[in-house]
């Protein structure tokens, strides 16, 4: 049986991840700050839920690296990530500390966590899979109040790639995968700050991107059945833009 990884596992997004590699007989490790995992994942026999606050390196460090050193997941996938205001108007001091916290939580956590996957399947001259979750952000940019975040998701893209050129022949295949809007918790906090419409108005459908489809997406990666697209990007944005 494989184990998957996921961070940000108790809701939106992750927790559908979740769900569709359970029912695809994988064994699932998740991943939350502070949200209570739904029930649908705490009675499932498969699945393992912890706390951890990828903001704090200390705790990644006590949580999570003891598992990936000593359980060594086949498949991780980095989803977590915030989404804040940062204004230009803002205080430099108010302005950096979304920018410092953004980067650690979206970026430097998840690619601590890569570094610490690919060395030791290396290590075990074991194989894995690594997918980021990214954003449409990364490709076309945010308003100015969130660029921290498209920044974030734009390391998360380079970083894959990085990866994927030097590891790809060792065993270790690399994706990202970039949503738009997708029907999550994150989604309706843009919807206080924009409207609803502004979130469908670019597309080419009449709803959001619904976070089974995402899913979908990582559990076909997760099995390894594309593995010499390592490096790539997957945009599944409802066609807001189109590569």
């Amino acid at each position: 049986m494989k184990h998957a990884l996921i961070t940000g596992a108790s809701r939106g997004i992750g927790f559908d991840i979740a769900k569709t590699l359970l029912q695809q007989h994988f064994k699932v490790t998740g991943t939350s700050r502070i949200s209570e995992f739904p029930d649908e994942l705490n009675n499932h026999t498969d699945f393992i839920g912890l706390q951890a606050d990828l903001a704090d390196e200390k705790d990644l460090t006590e949580r999570l690296k003891v598992i990936i050193s000593t359980k060594c997941p086949d498949v991780l996938i980095n989803n977590a990530g915030i989404f804040q205001v940062a204004d230009f108007s803002e205080s430099d001091k108010e302005w950096l500390d979304v920018w410092d916290k953004t980067m650690m939580v979206n970026l430097r956590s998840s690619s601590l966590l890569s570094k610490w996957f690919i060395n030791k399947h290396i290590e075990n001259g074991s194989e894995g899979v690594l997918i980021n979750i990214a954003s449409r952000a990364a490709y076309r940019g945010d308003t100015q109040e969130y660029a921290a975040y498209a920044a974030s998701k734009g390391g998360m893209v380079a970083f894959i790639k990085s990866v994927a050129r030097d590891f790809s022949r060792k065993g270790i295949v690399a994706y990202t995968i970039a949503p738009g809007f997708v029907e999550t918790d994150m989604a309706r906090e843009s919807i206080s700050v924009y409207g609803e419409e502004y979130l469908t108005k670019d597309s080419a459908f009449d709803q959001m991107t619904q976070p089974g489809e995402v899913a979908n997406l990582v559990a076909f990666l997760a099995g390894g059945n594309v593995k010499h697209m390592s490096g790539s990007t997957f945009h599944i944005n409802g066609g807001s833009y189109m590569i």
